[in-house]
């Protein structure tokens, strides 16, 4: 799943980057959570810097930064275009033309991220993690990005690290969106077998938004774990009963196989059959239809 945090900073241009960045996290989480990209060179300007005077390279500096920002502005605009690898060449151009753009760095990484999500084969973590620690690197307190590398570290089974990035994000005051810290901490517990600690995170998570569905979703996960199905079933509903929640399918998947467990066997093909209508070419729609064949309910 995979979202954005606004800041403000002194000069014109890291307003406009800051507003730029508030497109970012709806890409990303699904949770929910997120998905992006950009590459290529600045060709002579090494030379054209050593040649100009000073006032000269500070005009060239500032013309490579607008540069690098209209390269970070297209790479949003391809990605939102459904067009991700477009989006990555921009990206990538961006932080060539200015590796202190740290919004392009994150960029690519949640770009590099969404690739995991929609094409396995082409999914690239490790890239994905070492252009999220450009970006901290770049801006230390760039909460959003370090967000963002506490679930690629999730997704590499990097379960301590995960814990080691979002745990003190989760309690920092400055983070405006601290249930997605919470719900991703919550999440790095569920993954490592740590089932109290993660109810007690995604509580969290769903107190400070009840209306975070993917949150709702590893709640319920997580209560189930511990055979809490009355509470898993209602958590699981709250992941879908909101409209834009219904097209959570491992939700569904999840709520069936408890309503199942409860020998609520209306509810659990209901479910199956909701799962199924989402998308049957999924994997968790490939898993409800072979319910409804072989389960018992």
């Amino acid at each position: 799943m995979a979202r954005s945090e606004r800041r403000q900073f002194r000069s014109t241009h890291t307003v406009r980057s800051n507003e730029r960045r508030r497109g970012v996290a709806g890409h990303l989480h699904a949770a929910s959570l997120g998905r992006l990209r950009r590459w290529s060179i600045a060709g002579g300007l090494l030379l054209c810097m050593s040649a100009c005077t000073r006032t000269g390279r500070g005009a060239n500096a500032a013309d490579v930064e607008r540069q690098s920002e209209a390269e970070y502005d297209l790479a949003r605009e391809f990605f939102g275009r459904r067009d991700p690898r477009t989006a990555l060449a921009h990206a990538q151009k961006a932080v060539e033309l200015n590796d202190q753009n740290a919004d392009a760095h994150h960029y690519v990484a949640l770009i590099y991220l969404s690739f995991c999500e929609t094409s396995p084969a082409e999914c690239r973590l490790p890239d994905a993690e070492r252009a999220c620690r450009r970006a901290i690197e770049v801006r230390p307190d760039f909460r959003e990005a370090e967000n963002t590398l506490g679930v690629i570290l999730i997704h590499e089974r990097k379960f301590t690290e995960a814990v080691a990035v979002l745990q003190p994000l989760a309690g920092d005051i400055l983070y405006q969106t601290p249930w997605n810290a919470w719900g991703n901490l919550g999440w790095a517990y569920l993954e490592q077998g740590r089932p109290d600690e993660a109810i007690q995170a995604l509580r969290r998570s769903v107190a400070a938004e009840p209306r975070f569905c993917v949150g709702n979703y590893r709640l319920g996960l997580a209560l189930e774990k511990k055979g809490e199905l009355v509470a898993a079933r209602e958590a699981l509903s709250r992941a879908v009963d909101r409209p834009e929640c219904r097209g959570l399918q491992d939700a569904f998947e999840a709520r069936a196989r408890v309503n199942s467990k409860s020998k609520n066997c209306d509810l659990a093909k209901g479910d199956w059959e909701r799962c199924k209508e989402i998308s049957a070419e999924s994997p968790a729609g490939q898993r409800c239809l072979a319910s409804l064949k072989s389960s018992p309910c």
